[in-house]
């Protein structure tokens, strides 16, 4: 997120993103392991990994079905066709491609939100703020906008986005929609059906829902000729045989995709009661993580910290945590430590 991050334990060094298991050993070398890690929003409940033929990790990965992957990627997400789609190997590798689609300009970034936006456009040569009203984005060159947005869920509508791109269509504007949680969003709320306007693009990732990020895959859908030039920069092989293997399977499942919906909604629910237990504010978030504030944010992370348990603060809002949904051998751990914290708290201490 933009200038925010991980507190140290001394509040000095921050750690930029979630998922640091080294970091956290280095803050917590005394707590017990392995780490239960909160600190990221990825799916604890993994999609089954498939058997896998040994050729595709013995062969370049074949064009065919580098376009079934780009078939079916469109049919899951709502554009309108192959030509629409670009698979890469994680969208973070796409951001700075995207960025230099548009001549060094202006960027705004609608905050506050996942910082590796602001930096991939300043990599671009864009001049770039940060804005918290949606209105300040019509008169960029490119605008980026996170919905759901990491880390507080805010949803921007359909309407409003697509009000945005007319007015960025009037200067040559580029609208930017990352889109890395939709798949647990509002049904209806993706503008991936809106990309023949020719200047939204929207990222998607595999890794998130799926609950496999280290397969390192994600999906950008645009319009025909900004997808050509994304492909381009990208250039051959640019997803790995596994990736493409295990991705055709499990984009076109779509009944655990309805399931895994529906689990990670109770498990949300679930964390959303022991976060009330622990007298803590809930701002917002998704079914892949809890938002919330308290005066006692450093406390918390702390004490869960020492139980190796580690979840996500920010620096520039010292009342703010995050908290992903863990894992089904996590939860009592979990619970234990929220409800210990609770009672130490007292239940007459405001949030």
């Amino acid at each position: 997120m933009s200038a925010t991050a991980m507190f140290s334990r001394s509040e000095a060094t921050p750690l930029e993103h979630g998922g640091d298991l080294a970091a956290a050993r280095r803050l917590f070398p005394d707590a017990p392991q392995p780490f239960i890690d909160l600190s990221t929003g990825i799916n604890p409940y993994p999609y089954p990994l498939p058997p896998l033929a040994a050729n595709v990790f013995t062969r370049l990965p074949d064009s065919a079905a580098q376009i079934r992957l780009r078939e079916i990627a469109a049919r899951t997400y709502g554009a309108p066709s192959a030509t629409h789609v670009v698979c890469a190997p994680g969208t973070q590798i796409l951001l700075p491609l995207l960025a230099a689609l548009v001549p060094p300009g202006r960027a705004g970034v609608l905050g506050p939100t996942y910082s590796e936006h602001a930096r991939a456009a300043a990599l671009a040569g864009h001049a770039v703020m940060d804005v918290s009203d949606i209105d300040e984005l019509g008169a960029v060159d490119l605008a980026v906008v996170v919905n759901p947005n990491n880390p507080d869920g805010r949803i921007i509508t359909k309407e409003r986005l697509s009000a945005l791109s007319d007015d960025l269509s009037v200067r040559g504007g580029l609208l930017a929609v990352d889109e890395a949680f939709m798949d647990v969003g509002p049904p209806g709320a993706s503008v991936a059906g809106e990309i023949h306007r020719g200047n939204i693009i929207v990222l998607r990732s595999f890794g998130k829902f799926f609950g496999l990020p280290g397969l390192r895959l994600g999906f950008a859908l645009a319009a025909p000729d900004l997808a050509a030039k994304l492909n381009a920069s990208l250039g051959p092989w640019a997803v790995s045989g596994p990736a493409i293997a295990i991705a055709e399977q499990a984009l076109a499942d779509h009944a655990w995709i309805e399931a895994t919906r529906i689990r990670l909604a109770s498990a949300a629910g679930k964390l959303d009661r022991l976060l009330a237990e622990a007298r803590v504010e809930l701002l917002g978030g998704t079914a892949l993580f809890r938002l919330v504030r308290t005066r006692r944010a450093h406390e918390i992370f702390q004490h869960l910290g020492t139980a190796g348990i580690i979840v996500r603060a920010f620096r520039e809002r010292p009342k703010w945590l995050r908290f992903g949904i863990p894992s089904e051998p996590s939860w009592d751990r979990v619970r234990s430590r929220l409800e210990a914290y609770g009672k130490l708290a007292g239940t007459a201490t405001t949030p």
